[in-house]
């Protein structure tokens, strides 16, 4: 897998559901223009860890907004076991969930598990001319940090050198 880091991000359109389970729309890389996105893929849905990553990303929401930041949670689940799952046991969210049910995005973003047909938990950070800036691909029994991501892209943004440990509202080099 070549890297994405440094490189126009790969271009996707996918079915979603709104973060209220209530209406199917499609996204597509270029809904975010000028802005920041901040995309995790996660094995499935009626899971384990998943939820607790959810839940926490759409908690803190307005935190990424207040970035100029837009969260994407996507997996190769259908857009209808979303809505199903949003309406049930997760509950509504403050951002859509993208199906890759033909999983060519998962692909395209190197997380596909192509034997299990599902992706790891892999989380990229998009700038807002379509640069992936920032990718993280952990193992499928380990949850993200939501501050860590703040935490980074924060640090994106600044545009210095950010040392170890580097927080905002610290000096660049």
């Amino acid at each position: 897998m070549e890297r994405l880091v440094g490189k126009k991000a790969p271009y996707f359109e996918m079915k979603a559901v709104s973060g209220n389970g209530q209406d199917f729309i499609k996204v597509h890389l270029d809904d975010y223009k000028g802005k920041w996105l901040v995309m995790f893929f996660y094995p499935l849905d009626f899971t384990f860890v998943c939820p607790t990553e959810i839940t926490g990303y759409s908690k803190r929401a307005e935190d990424f907004r207040k970035l100029n930041a837009e969260l994407l949670a996507v997996s190769t689940d259908s857009e209808f076991s979303h809505q199903a799952w949003i309406k049930g046991d997760l509950g509504q969210i403050n951002f859509p969930i993208a199906s890759d049910f033909t999983k060519k995005v998962s692909n395209d973003y190197g997380v596909l598990v192509e034997e299990e047909g599902l992706a790891l938990r892999g989380l990229f950070i998009i700038d807002p001319e379509g640069n992936v800036r920032y990718s993280v691909i952990h193992d499928l029994n380990i949850g993200r940090s939501v501050d860590e991501t703040l935490r980074v892209l924060s640090a994106l943004q600044t545009g210095g050198l950010c040392p170890i440990d580097w927080h905002p509202g610290e000096e660049t080099l």
